[in-house]
């Protein structure tokens, strides 16, 4: 199974910009679809963005759509998620995630996750 490394989180003002970047190892990374999820304090993780394994296809959550983009760079083995217009709900630790051969917005058909990376939006 792939390995990933989430990095680019941080502090930001609401309205402001981050880029999120996850680092693959270990597997063939084209053959995987991609994407985020996002946990809140106290809440469930929830599906933010996906990319197909060649990048031909995204899928996005209603919330986010419009403010954040997802992109893959298969020579770099390297998946990103450039976040616009932020605002304070979008605080949480944000997951990369892999799933072999599917493009999926359900946890549950994941089979590698990162360690997560923490995004906090400050009003």
């Amino acid at each position: 199974q792939v390995q990933l490394v989430e990095s680019g989180g941080g502090l930001v003002q609401a309205g402001g910009s981050l880029r999120l970047s996850c680092a693959a190892s270990g597997g063939t990374f084209s053959r995987y679809g991609m994407g985020w999820f996002r946990q809140a304090p106290g809440k469930e993780r929830e599906f933010v963005a996906a990319i197909s394994w060649i990048g031909g296809s995204t899928v996005y959550a209603d919330s986010v759509k419009g403010r954040f983009t997802i992109s893959r760079d298969n020579a770099k083995n390297t998946v990103y998620l450039q976040m616009n217009s932020l605002k304070p709900e979008d605080t949480a630790v944000y997951y990369c995630a892999a799933a072999h051969r599917i493009i999926t917005t359900q946890a549950i058909d994941v089979d590698s996750w990162g360690q997560g990376t923490q995004v906090t939006v400050s009003s």
